[in-house]
């Protein structure tokens, strides 16, 4: 692997990809700690020490670097986009002109793009007016004894409004460029960066807090377990056998070939989990501007924490769903069985059209059932670790962030090495 990793740089245009990748991301990092206009950083740094997050800010926090309370230019991070995807792809089902764009080829998914792009500024600006909000009343940081942002006239706030969702969009922009012009999924690398860059500050809170060394070695442990299990399940697909039959053409014969339709056991990938983190954690978020007093706070907050029975079995419950909901948007068995039947093709032993339909969704549904339980698994195993531990701060790195690393990881390995293979070049995975 080390000798692919030099011929990689000996070789002129992929070393300049990997460079070009390697300089966004460092100015990505730059632009996570550049405070926004209007906010005291050492008054932050305050209230970072004295508060833990938790919830849906808490998740941001860990998508965005730390970037989100340290209420820097990059604070809202990559959620923004992530968000702006999935909400164009679930509209695929419900708007039939986002269907026909789908289906147009390059074009409409040139539109496609055009229309996440909007609606991620939007959202950048709706959140950022969130976070900004709740900064300047007090409530992102709960019981911090310092302001954060000192002066909170309309000026100041529009100004650091504007400011997150500029780099909201300027985020979006790196990320293109990298998918253009570098190595690897652009907009995964920026979410690899940000998990990565806080690493070593969540691992050593563990040792120097309550934790010790002893379960800093068990946290570790877990982790590369969860590692292992996670390379195993991402590069698992089930193979359905597809024959195509021989056909003439004029004078040429097409056909007669066999192939596979791959099917991943963990079709929806880390969504379900994402899906259920944030709706479990917008009751915690409303909670914080209601009075502590009534007794749908204290209900919320003595019930939907993460170590709470309640929340784990909600947790769980959300994360089957979604896993199924998405799966079944994003895979359509009557759209590839009518493709096979087009192109002659058809499974050993079932017959074409409607029969073709009902054995694919029943092979899907089946391949479903294990990546909820994997996905399940993933999520509920570092929560119980901590509460195993009994360590006071969340697991810093969660199935989510773990899923994400190892599956990004893989992608950019695996491009990485298709490029040495163009160039006669012993790869990273051989």
């Amino acid at each position: 692997m080390l000798s692919a990793f030099m011929q990689a740089f000996k070789t002129p245009d992929l070393r300049s990809k990997l460079l070009f990748t390697l300089g966004i991301m460092a100015l990505f990092r730059f632009g996570s700690m550049l405070p926004t206009p209007g906010v005291d950083l050492a008054n932050v740094q305050v209230c970072v020490g004295e508060s833990q997050e938790a919830g849906l800010l808490g998740l941001i926090n860990i998508f965005s670097g730390g970037a989100l309370l340290q209420l820097s230019v990059f604070a809202l991070g990559i959620m923004p986009y992530i968000t702006a995807s999935i909400i164009i792809q679930l509209l695929r089902v419900v708007v039939p002109r986002f269907e026909e764009l789908h289906k147009e080829g390059q074009a409409g998914t040139a539109q496609l793009t055009e229309y996440t792009r909007y609606l991620t500024i939007g959202l950048g600006l709706l959140q950022s007016a969130t976070i900004v909000a709740t900064a300047a009343s007090g409530n992102l940081f709960p019981g911090c004894s310092v302001p954060v942002v000192p002066d909170d006239s309309p000026l100041t706030l529009a100004l650091m409004i504007v400011t997150m969702t500029a780099g909201t969009g300027l985020i979006m922009w790196l990320g293109e460029l990298i998918t253009e012009r570098g190595v690897g999924n652009g907009m995964s690398l920026l979410i690899f960066t940000s998990i990565v860059a806080s690493m070593p500050q969540n691992l050593f809170s563990i040792a120097g807090g309550n934790g010790g060394f002893g379960k800093l070695a068990a946290v570790i442990g877990v982790i590369l377990v969860s590692t292992v299990a996670v390379i195993f399940i991402e590069q698992a697909t089930r193979r359905i056998p597809v024959q195509y039959a021989k056909r003439m053409v004029g004078r040429r014969q097409y056909g007669g070939s066999t192939t596979y339709i791959p099917i991943k056991i963990n079709t929806s990938g880390v969504i379900p989990v994402i899906f259920a983190s944030s709706i479990l954690a917008m009751p915690q978020l409303i909670a914080q501007f209601g009075d502590p007093a009534s007794g749908w706070v204290q209900w919320i907050m003595n019930n939907l924490q993460q170590t709470d029975t309640i929340y784990l079995v909600g947790y769980g419950l959300l994360i089957v769903f979604f896993t199924f909901f998405y799966t079944a948007i994003t895979f359509n068995p009557e759209e590839i069985a009518d493709n096979m039947k087009k192109y002659g093709g058809f499974i050993p032993g079932v017959r074409a059209g409607e029969p073709t339909v009902r054995y694919l969704t029943y092979v899907i549904n089946r391949v479903t059932t294990a990546g909820s339980v994997y996905l399940l698994a993933l999520a509920l195993v570092p929560t119980l670790a901590v509460m195993w531990m009994g360590l006071s701060q969340n697991l810093p790195f969660g199935g989510t962030t773990i899923l994400i690393m190892v599956g990004v990881g893989l992608q950019t390995v695996k491009e990485i090495n298709s490029q040495l293979q163009q160039r006669h070049y012993e790869g990273f995975l051989s």
